[in-house]
């Protein structure tokens, strides 16, 4: 019997929701596939998973915004040389499949859909809905809003426009483009679009285990930027 202790076969990532989709439709069973290494995910928005770490919890790998990763890193939690960018994406508008499709090119445009609507799904703790918190109260329109707005913890917001809680969804495309119920108008329009860049950063505990090295490798691979496009993210590897 050898003295040299094996790799366990099985990782846990920690990831935001804005790339769950690339992740679990096409990376992770290819990553599978091709090593045998099963992957316990871990989804939670980003300020989520940072309490969560904060509370004590790790894992192997995190996907998630950049620049709340930095004083992870700075902190020891995880490592700089297994941090790298991957991809970033704006924030869009989708409503039910079924539904007409409106313009959405210009300022006037997003408050009149916004003002309009029966209800907004957007989220509390994602950051597309805290910056969308911030731009309605920017617009002048937060209390007819949020009047009659379907505001969710964490989640797709999309799956609220699927089953008829409300007729816009607020979120990053990305998220957006899981849910098959609806179809997105387009993204915010230039002049209020905010852009999140996501990146990967290993555990500094995890640094030495070669079976997160590989799915780090894969996750900057040819074979993952074509899931992340498929999905409306902007590799930025």
């Amino acid at each position: 019997m050898s003295g040299i202790a094996e790799s366990p076969k099985s990782i846990v990532v920690m990831s935001t929701l804005a790339v769950k989709g690339a992740l679990v439709g096409a990376i992770i069973p290819e990553f599978q596939r091709r090593t045998g290494i099963a992957v316990e995910m871990v989804f939670d928005p980003t300020t989520v998973l940072k309490q969560r770490i904060h509370g004590g919890e790790r894992a192997d790998l995190i996907v998630a915004i950049s620049s709340d990763l930095d004083a992870l890193v700075s902190s020891g939690v995880l490592s700089a040389e297994g941090t790298r960018p991957l991809v970033r994406t704006g924030i869009g508008i989708a409503i039910h499949r079924d539904a007409p499709i409106f313009p959405l090119r210009s300022l006037e445009q997003l408050k009149l859909a916004l003002t309009n609507a029966k209800s907004v799904a957007y989220s509390r703790t994602g950051a597309s809905g805290i910056y969308f918190a911030g731009l309605l109260e920017r617009l002048g329109i937060a209390a007819q809003v949020n009047a009659r707005a379907t505001i969710i913890e964490k989640g797709f917001t999309g799956e609220c426009v699927e089953r008829g809680q409300a007729d816009l969804a607020v979120q990053q495309l990305s998220e957006l483009a899981v849910v098959r119920g609806v179809k997105i108008v387009g993204p915010l329009p230039a002049e209020v679009q905010h852009n999140t860049t996501f990146s990967a950063a290993v555990f500094r505990s995890a640094m030495r285990n070669p079976n997160v090295q590989r799915f780090s490798e894969i996750l900057s691979s040819e074979f993952a930027c074509d899931a992340y496009k498929k999905f409306g993210l902007e590799i930025v590897i």
